[in-house]
């Protein structure tokens, strides 16, 4: 058998002193997160982080820079996830489009708001991601580098 972790990305957007999240439901409750979801065949980081973030938000967004690559389990017999996170700006939201299944709710929350909820945040990488952002943590997206070739014979 292969391990392979999944690959997920996830969004820091900032507006004023808040941060754009989302409550979902979870297998252990509603959990608050960064628009984040999985990379999924044939797609690039980028294109990735702007399609779950139009999914979950129904806000259109734009990547300006990475905050950090993150390598993460619960507990052995858990899932190992490598989770890309961004920062960036959204534009154009349709409020009236459907959200993605299990996402109840979008918010902008300060990062205190979100720190007095930690224990509903779905990992720990949802702080921590955040302040390495506050920080001023930023790499440039040129790092990423995409050979896919989606063209079929």
């Amino acid at each position: 058998m292969v391990w392979k972790p999944h690959v997920t990305v996830a969004a820091i957007i900032q507006r004023g002193d808040r941060f754009l999240f989302v409550e979902e439901e979870t297998s252990s409750g509603l959990q608050f997160n960064q628009p984040a979801g999985h990379l999924e065949e044939h797609e690039d980081l980028l294109a990735a982080v702007k399609r779950e973030v139009n999914e979950e938000t129904a806000w259109h967004f734009e990547p300006e820079a990475i905050i950090s690559v993150q390598l993460w389990r619960l507990n052995p017999n858990s899932p190992t996830y490598m989770r890309f996170c961004f920062s960036g700006q959204c534009h154009s939201h349709n409020p009236l489009q459907a959200l993605d299944d299990g996402i109840i709710a979008t918010h902008w929350l300060t990062r205190d708001e979100i720190f007095t909820q930690q224990s509903r945040c779905r990992s720990p990488l949802v702080l921590s991601c955040m302040d390495e952002y506050l920080n001023g943590q930023r790499f440039p997206l040129s790092m990423l580098k995409s050979l896919l070739n989606n063209h079929h014979a």
